[in-house]
């Protein structure tokens, strides 16, 4: 993989959450607000005048996100009159609603205010508001920088619960793609033809923990350098002088969660060891701190393997399962992490996605051929890099790699979503706050909700539109969909309390920012495509792709494909799960498979023969079983040699036929 935010989609969204009280600004006045909200008839916000709802905001028939979404502005549905005196009513006031709405039970009637109070100091009220006898504490989520670097935060639900995560993939992980009707699965939605399912290849993660220069932000990071065993790599050797410094700075030190501070103190105090690693000292290089600190990260399901049972037990006590029925966890989403960045001197613009884009099988392939990514900390500069482009890890031509890829997600059904990474547009600076969130999101949203075509329909996506620039042709469709503000109301309303503000219009339309650095990141993805393409002509392998990536490959570097360009109908009926069924270059590829699996058993039949011929290995035989083992290699090269195997292996990705590999003779 490569990308912004493998590591983050997986992280525990608990670190990045900051503690707060709830104020008020006048007690009395803002709870004779907030009454007022309550018992106000919001029967007639709807522009369909045949919608009604006229559920109080505090009935038991409403739920807390519900009551969000009727203090959301949303001018798909509400009048413009509605929406405008939403916009009216000042944050905390709602505040103030939502957190009445999560404490309030039905038996205290009308006299909820009963429940709610202030400190009085001095004989003033004070600011800090008290539920019953205790004092409130909100909760705020960081969601990017503005322009001036300050974190733009935003509160959560008083009903949000960051997700449970286990980390299955991150570099490097082995996948498998398995037919449906080979599997005792019971999903509730509509089955696929096949299910990936993956696992990790890796012990360790090489991790760069960005957040973790902040002291007492990334607790996980900070706790993982407090333990002995690691290896960093761009991190400063400290020394027992440097934990003086840091631990006599009273304020910064204070700031570091218990285990750092542990480490800090215990060397500033014994002197030993001789060097230590802080996790906000990243290496210096020529005077300035680097920004591609790394250690390898014990795996959190190798480290807590209670909490991986835990997890496991709530999947199986969800699908009632017995103890003894496997538990089956496949690939049910795939989100993508796309890397950003602004122009910077000689390099040129990549910020032209939103937070999040859909894109159909031959937009995705072009972005997952081309590997392109924005400046990252890791490289030294941009451009196409990945996976896909470094020879050590693929033996074989990236377009094999490709094929089997195409094959798989369209047996599987998977949809692609891109998220961001870095920046959202030039100016709105995220790293990866975006990463982090998406999980949250996703996570809360049904099978169903997250079906492209249900988003699409109920206009919570958005088709990306061409348009002319200085006389140019932006070839923005090539993007996809993208969210729009409806989907940031409804999803993202799961999270925070007020969703429309953590969204601007500028960032669900990044060319809103700059119309010119949007073009010339469109023409800077276009040409990239189109050279990463041609180098799939260059080395003849542009033969050995399947007819979609064929077509694909020739529009990205030629523009067009047999008088076709991407928008053809044939074009993309390439991309359909249906054409991949029934077409003849998938059957070649499960009759190759069907050539190599009959290959191995006769292999092994023959072994087996040629084991029991030796008289010297009567009495090994005999203990071994060999004789039964060759019956069961018998039996089984009869099973794969039969066309009802042949059958058996639709579904599967199959092999690419051997024949294919050879390189065109010019």
């Amino acid at each position: 993989m490569s990308g912004g935010g493998k590591s983050e989609i997986s992280k525990s969204i608990q670190d990045a959450i900051l503690h707060g009280p709830v104020f008020v600004a006048n007690f009395k006045q803002d709870f004779d607000q907030v009454n007022e909200l309550l018992n106000r008839d919001y029967s007639g916000r709807f522009k369909a005048q045949e919608r009604l709802d006229q559920r109080l905001l505090l009935s038991a028939d409403r739920s807390l996100g519900s009551v969000i979404k009727l203090l959301t502005p949303d001018a798909r549905d509400f009048t413009a009159e509605y929406n405008t005196w939403l916009e009216a009513i000042p944050q905390y006031i709602k505040e103030l609603v939502f957190v009445v709405k999560r404490f309030y039970k039905p038996e205290w009637g009308d006299h909820w205010r009963d429940h709610f109070s202030v400190d009085v100091i001095n004989g003033t009220p004070g600011n800090e508001l008290k539920f019953d006898t205790r004092k409130l504490v909100t909760t705020f989520l960081r969601v990017g920088y503005d322009q001036d670097g300050a974190w733009r935060t935003f509160g959560l639900r008083k009903d949000f619960q960051p997700a449970v995560k286990l980390q299955q993939e991150d570099d490097i992980t082995a996948s498998v793609i398995v037919p449906a009707n080979a599997l005792p699965m019971q999903p509730q939605e509509e089955t696929p033809i096949a299910f990936k399912f993956i696992a990790n290849c890796e012990s360790r993660l090489f991790q760069r923990p960005d957040d973790a220069i902040h002291p007492g932000y990334d607790c996980e990071t900070e706790a993982a350098f407090a333990q002995p065993g690691n290896f960093f790599s761009n991190y400063e050797p400290l020394t027992s002088a440097d934990a003086r410094e840091l631990f006599e700075d009273s304020i910064g030190f204070a700031r570091f969660t218990t285990p750092m501070q542990d480490l800090i103190r215990g060397v500033a105090e014994t002197r030993s060891p001789s060097f230590f690693v802080c996790s906000s000292q990243p290496r210096k290089v020529d005077g300035v701190p680097s920004k591609n600190p790394r250690y390898l990260q014990m795996r959190p399901d190798l480290k807590n393997p209670r909490a991986v049972y835990l997890a496991q037990t709530a999947m199986r006590l969800r699908r009632r399962l017995r103890p003894e029925q496997p538990l089956y966890t496949p690939v049910q989403a795939v989100l993508p992490g796309r890397r950003n960045n602004p122009p910077e001197g000689a390099i040129r613009s990549l910020a032209v996605f939103n937070p999040i884009h859909y894109l159909e099988l031959p937009e995705l392939f072009m972005e997952f051929i081309c590997s392109m990514t924005g400046k990252s900390p890791s490289t030294t500069g941009v451009g196409s890099e990945g996976a896909l482009t470094k020879g050590p890890f693929n033996a074989l031509p990236p377009i094999i790699d490709l094929n089997n890829a195409l094959v798989a997600w369209l047996l599987a059904g998977h949809d692609g979503f891109v998220t961001a990474a870095g920046y959202v547009g030039p100016r709105f600076r995220v790293d990866h706050d975006v990463s982090l969130l998406v999980p949250e999101v996703w996570c809360r949203m049904s099978a169903k909700e997250r079906n492209p075509k249900f988003l699409i329909e109920n206009n919570y996506l958005v088709k990306c539109q061409d348009f002319n620039h200085r006389n140019r042709r932006v070839l923005a469709h090539r993007l996809g969909y993208r969210i729009n503000a409806r989907f940031v109301a409804a999803f993202f309303g799961r999270v925070f309390n007020h969703p429309h503000s953590v969204f601007t219009e500028e960032m669900l339309q990044p060319e809103l920012q700059d119309p010119g650095v949007f073009a010339d990141g469109m023409d800077n993805i276009v040409s990239t495509q189109k050279r990463v393409a041609q180098m799939y002509f260059d080395d003849g392998s542009v033969a050995q792709a399947c007819p979609p990536l064929k077509a694909l490959l020739h529009i990205m570097a030629c523009e067009e494909f047999e008088g076709k360009d991407l928008e053809s109908p044939e074009v993309r009926g390439l991309f359909r799960r249906e054409t991949l069924l029934t077409s003849d270059w998938y059957q070649a590829r499960l009759k190759e498979r069907q050539n190599i699996e009959r290959g191995l058993w006769n292999r092994h039949i023959r072994y087996l023969e040629q084991f029991l011929k030796r008289k010297s290995h009567a009495d090994e035989a005999e203990r071994l079983g060999i004789e039964a083992r060759l019956t069961q290699a018998v039996k089984m090269f009869r099973d794969v040699d039969s066309d009802g195997y042949l059958k058996e292996l639709r579904g599967t990705i199959g092999t690419q036929p051997i024949s294919q590999f050879a390189r065109p003779v010019a």
